[in-house]
Formats: structure tokens, C-alpha cells, sequence
């Protein structure tokens, strides 16, 4: 990672509340074939978020802490805000003198970009402003939010107004938060009164449907991209007796994760 920062944009996407159960069963049976064609052997890699909600993981984030590899570690860090006693800063890893990656970004010259989807990054309160106030630029409205079935696409709209307008010169780090996967999601199963596995395995195929544009535009710009893409926390559907998560089941700290390099101009 300490070789990439400068020479290559950032795109950091958290398909928030995907679990991993559902994202590994639709990309073997060929329901995501967009993102089987981006993740490397065409299958997410299962890993153990660092907290069970939005808010706490996306802190853990952005310093550095994405979920973790379920093996044995340690398991050196792309990228690490300095601390002492730190064990998973690696050779690699690149280690900044900041509270957070955003801010790390803008000292070495990013312009960073925030298109927040669930409500820890609508700034409509005190706390929904706390995540989107480490970026220079951040972005919400409710087409971007949990009760919109086309919120992906509207996302995608303004990125692409962004993405038009940075100065080419300027390396690019975009946040992307995607809602779809978050309850309530059973608009994207016709006939659903109620939220299931079955309405969150179709709000996944409905963000496949749009990963081909996100990637026309976060390649538009002269530059390679270095992509992290991977879910927050997962959630239970009745499992154990649990809906929902900010708890400690299995379905809700295993998720799904990816990390690949794009080239500049892929499609």
C-alpha cells in the first residue's frame, strides 16, 4: 500500500449490512456476475468485521482496521494511523500521522469524497455528521438512503458530476456507503411484505446491476484505482432468534471482503 498512495486513486465501497453468507452463495450460483468479474478469483474473501453496526465499524475503518482475515494472524494492515504497540503494521503498510484515513489523504494531497448512504452520514444530526466530517467533500440526500429503491443509481449520478471535475493532477479517494442491502429492503423482492434473506439477496443483485457504471466512472480519470470493497457487518433475519444485528452472532461479524487494482479505463 505504501507504493500505491499518490500514483493511484482510492475507492473505498462498504455494501453496508451485506452479509457474507448471501454475497458468497449469489456470486457462486452466477446472480452477481458484475462483481464476480471484479473480485479476484471471482469470490469474496470471508472475514470478521471489527464491530457489529455502521458507526463503530466505519471508525475502525478509517483507521485502518478493515475486517480482518478469519485465519490465524497476524495480519499486516494496508494502511494504519500511527500508535505505539501497533502489531499489524506491516512493511507494507502504510502508516499515517493522522486520526483518520480521510484526513491522512488530504495531507498527501487527495481530494476525498464522501457519498453517504445509511443515516451515520445523512449530517441531518450532531452525530450524523461526525463520519462525513473527516472528508473535504461529502454528499447525502435521501435518494441516497435506506428507503430508496433506486438510491445506488442516484449515488452514481453525483459521483459522476465529481469524478468530472477534479482536477486531473489530483488523486481521487471516494468514500462510497451503499444502502440497498440495509433494512428495509423488501422492495427489491415484487410481492414482499417483510424484509428476509430472500429481499437482501435481491437488493444485492440490484447494486450488481450498477457495479459496471461505478467502475466506467471511478477509471474515467488517467489513473490506476486501488478498490476496497467489502460490507460493514452483516445482519440476521431470525436466526438464533435475532433480526437485525449490534449483536454478537455469526451472520452479523462475518462479511465479505475484496481488494484489486483497476487500470484506467476499465470497464
Amino acid at each position: 500500500m505504501r507504493e500505491l498512495i499518490g500514483s493511484h486513486d482510492l475507492l473505498l465501497v462498504t455494501v453496508d449490512t451485506l452479509r457474507w453468507d448471501v454475497a458468497d452463495e449469489l456470486a457462486r450460483t452466477g446472480r452477481t456476475p458484475a462483481l464476480a468479474r471484479l473480485l479476484p478469483g471471482g469470490r469474496w474473501e470471508r472475514r470478521h468485521t471489527p464491530a457489529s453496526f455502521t458507526y463503530a465499524a466505519h471508525h475502525a475503518f478509517f483507521a485502518g482496521f478493515l475486517p480482518t482475515p478469519t485465519g490465524p494472524g497476524p495480519h499486516p494492515r494496508l494502511f494504519a494511523a500511527r500508535f505505539p504497540g501497533s502489531e499489524s503494521a506491516g512493511a507494507d503498510t502504510w502508516v499515517f500521522d493522522a486520526p483518520d484515513l480521510p484526513t491522512a489523504l488530504a495531507d498527501v494531497g487527495y481530494h476525498t469524497v464522501c457519498l453517504g448512504g445509511v443515516g451515520f452520514f445523512n449530517r441531518r444530526s450532531p452525530l450524523g455528521a461526525v463520519l462525513p466530517g473527516r472528508f473535504a467533500e461529502a454528499h447525502w440526500e435521501a435518494g441516497f438512503g435506506v428507503t430508496a429503491p433506486d438510491c445506488l443509481d442516484t449515488q452514481l449520478d453525483r459521483l459522476a458530476e465529481i469524478v468530472d471535475r477534479v482536477p486531473a493532477d489530483r488523486p481521487l479517494f471516494t468514500f462510497l456507503n451503499v444502502a440497498a442491502l440495509h433494512q428495509p429492503n423488501r422492495h427489491y423482492l415484487p410481492g414482499a411484505a417483510e424484509d428476509s434473506r430472500a429481499s437482501h439477496a435481491a437488493a444485492l443483485e440490484y447494486v450488481d446491476g450498477r457495479v459496471d457504471r461505478l467502475v466506467s466512472l471511478v477509471t474515467r480519470r488517467d489513473r490506476p484505482v486501488f478498490v476496497i470493497m467489502c460490507s460493514d457487518h452483516g445482519t440476521a433475519y431470525g436466526e438464533d432468534g435475532h433480526t437485525g444485528h449490534r449483536i454478537g452472532h455469526e451472520v452479523v461479524w462475518t462479511v465479505p471482503y475484496a481488494h484489486f487494482t483497476l487500470p484506467p479505463g476499465a470497464s
